[in-house]
């Protein structure tokens, strides 16, 4: 049996155990090195894994599920194909515990875009797994969870933003989080930047903020 159920990359952290864990998702199309970038700035006592999509897509990248663009059937997400990479997801934290050298109490999930539409997914249905959720310009689907008691959410911790001017996915979706969130007195930051779908410098600095108080 293999260790690990998707590829991914690391960043070792400073410390030799006991690490927090801060494991990044990135978008449709994208692959792990994408948000890996943000790895060098990040704090050093971080361990990080990023992680790529199992689908392939052509002619390069990856996807979490598939996303169909037919203009006669409008876009549509393949829901039951998200759900098994949430899945996937919840194995792989486990399977990240397991094998690095980290904190299975202090376990963080970076998602952007598709990667950020799963990083709610996984929290909402796995909360035991997860302790704070950065959030980056996706939408909460509650199609691709089951909502729980809110005594399972109290210790969760959500940071989400989103662009004002994003293309992708309509800022009002993004908006519904918060409200969604607040309903199960979950703890949550809600920010917008003047941008389209991506993450402005400003942008990273407050999340980065925001995590390295939580860590």
């Amino acid at each position: 049996m293999e260790k690990f159920n998707l590829h991914h990359i690391t960043r070792p952290s400073t410390l030799k155990d006991n690490a927090p864990l801060l494991i990044l998702f990135h978008g449709y199309g994208s692959d792990e090195n994408d948000l890996f970038s943000f790895a060098t700035e990040l704090p050093e006592e971080l361990f990080i894994v990023s992680v790529r999509a199992p689908y392939p897509m052509q002619p390069y990248g990856n996807a979490w599920y598939a996303i169909n663009f037919d203009a006669d059937q409008g876009k549509w997400s393949d829901n039951e194909q998200a759900k098994q990479s949430r899945d996937l997801i919840a194995t792989f934290i486990d399977q990240a515990i397991a094998n690095y050298p980290v904190d299975k109490n202090n376990v963080s999930l970076l998602g952007f875009s598709q990667g950020c539409i799963l990083s709610y997914a996984v929290a909402l249905t796995y909360p035991e797994k997860v302790n704070n959720i950065i959030a980056l310009s996706g939408y909460v689907n509650q199609d691709l969870f089951t909502v729980k008691d809110a005594s399972n959410y109290k210790h969760l911790n959500f940071y989400c933003s989103h662009g004002t001017v994003d293309q992708v996915i309509p800022v009002d979706w993004a908006r519904q989080a918060p409200k969604f969130l607040a309903t199960l007195n979950i703890k949550h930051q809600f920010s917008e930047f003047p941008v389209g779908h991506g993450v402005a410098p400003q942008n990273f600095y407050e999340f980065k903020d925001w995590l390295q108080q939580l860590i």
